[in-house]
């Protein structure tokens, strides 16, 4: 599916986000419950509980989208402005799949002025996202570089009262753990069995590492530009230190002999069709590089010669595409409709079970009618839900509010029972 640069940019004019009204202001009665002297009510609420803020506000369902710019989609640091489209997208996916309103907060890196580009000053971000939030339920980082953005979320998730959640560590690390739950589910290989090795010890990479630790996965080999990370190699320090193992050192390709699941997190075409054959019996390769796969499912395709395995990408037009919409919208949903103060790895791991569980479950009509062509029945074919599957509001943001509540970041007196009902109520108005 392809689109010229001027369908694209006709498209984006004007901006594809804008403000709507929850309250009618067509009276003079309703100008003063909006403005004054009404407001002055809310405030004084406010100011003697600053949590009514969740209340007599839009914030308890609202979601700053924030990013410096410095690592934009595929395209790198291009600075702030250039970071809004994306930003943008990311709010309209947040209302479309979660009802989640979400607004674009680009932060400049330097002085009015000055060229806005280069590394990240954590310090800057951390300082105006900390001034921002009290009109937020929750922030959600995004396209910013590693490994500032690690110390970036840690330091905020503890400093609020809100979640922060970095997009581009956690959610693909979500929707891949989805994938690698199904894969040991098709294989009968529990996921304490697993051989798993990761390319790419970047943002993504290192969060994929953690959550399949926290699934009960055991044995992980984390590789970048250099191979496999080991204790052995000299200047490993910091999140990638952490997942270094002793072993000799060798390549990504030293590292598949015998694994059962590749994913890469890295470059294009860095895997050979001699690298998957050297893999386990019915292996998985979730090659999710954009635009261009680690390897060519195609190429795959041949190499398996009929053999059974399972393929996963991040591109739409190839089966078990591993894309963040899955995640994120539901996480935020979860999380906001719990009252959380944190999105917890429990929170995270609950997300990524509700979408394997989904992908089990028979798909209902309305949603095949999205995908005319795909195979929807579980299987190697189909690991994840699709996107347009509207069950995902209910099962997924559910499985991560109960999370919340059971690992005690939820605020008091948050009902498992009321937001089922809530979430079925957003549900039905979603689907019309």
């Amino acid at each position: 599916m392809g689109f010229s640069r001027e369908e694209v940019l006709q498209y984006h004019l004007g901006g594809k986000v804008g403000m709507y009204c929850r309250r009618p202001l067509a009276t003079v009665e309703d100008l003063c419950l909006a403005y004054t002297p009404g407001v002055a009510d809310a405030v004084r609420a406010i100011a003697a509980a600053p949590e009514s803020s969740r209340v007599y506000s839009a914030r308890g369902n609202l979601v700053a989208v924030v990013s410096d710019g410095t690592a934009i989609l595929g395209l790198g640091d291009l600075g702030a402005a250039a970071s809004i489209p994306v930003m943008e997208g990311k709010a309209v996916l947040f209302k479309a799949f979660g009802d989640v309103d979400a607004w674009p907060v680009p932060l400049n890196r330097c002085r009015v002025g000055a060229k806005d580009t280069g590394p990240t000053d954590p310090e800057r971000v951390i300082d105006m996202v900390a001034a921002i939030a009290p009109m937020y339920g929750g922030i959600n980082l995004e396209d910013i570089a590693a490994p500032a953005c690690f110390e970036i979320e840690d330091r905020l998730d503890d400093m609020l009262d809100i979640p922060v959640f970095h997009d581009d560590q956690w959610g693909t690390a979500v929707i891949t753990l989805a994938g690698v739950i199904n894969y040991s589910e098709l294989s009968e290989r529990a996921m304490s069995e697993l051989r798993c090795v990761i390319n790419g010890a970047g943002a993504a990479g290192i969060r994929i590492a953690e959550m399949l630790k926290a699934a009960g996965v055991r044995d992980v080999v984390l590789c970048d530009s250099r191979g496999i990370v080991t204790r052995q190699r000299d200047g490993i320090t910091g999140k990638k230190a952490e997942h270094a193992v002793d072993t000799a050192v060798g390549t990504v390709a030293d590292a598949l002999q015998g694994a059962h699941v590749f994913i890469g997190v890295s470059v294009a075409d860095c895997i050979q069709p001699q690298d998957i054959l050297a893999m386990a019996s019915f292996p998985a390769i979730f090659a999710m590089a954009n635009p261009v796969p680690e390897i060519d499912p195609s190429l795959v395709s041949v190499t398996m010669q009929g053999k059974p395995y399972v393929m996963a990408t991040g591109r739409s037009d190839y089966p078990n595409q591993i894309n963040n919409v899955l995640g994120f919208p539901f996480l935020f949903r979860g999380a906001l409709d719990a009252g959380a103060s944190s999105i917890t790895m429990s929170m995270k791991t609950a997300a990524a079970r509700a979408l394997a569980d989904l992908a089990r479950k028979d798909v209902p009509s309305d949603v095949r009618s999205y995908y005319p062509d795909a195979e929807l029945h579980f299987g190697p074919r189909y690991l994840i839900p699709k996107p347009f599957d509207s069950r995902l509001l209910a099962d997924v943001s559910l499985a991560v509010a109960e999370a919340a509540i059971q690992s005690g970041v939820a605020v008091s007196g948050a009902n498992s029972s009321a937001i089922r009902m809530r979430l079925a109520e957003r549900r039905s108005a979603q689907r019309g």
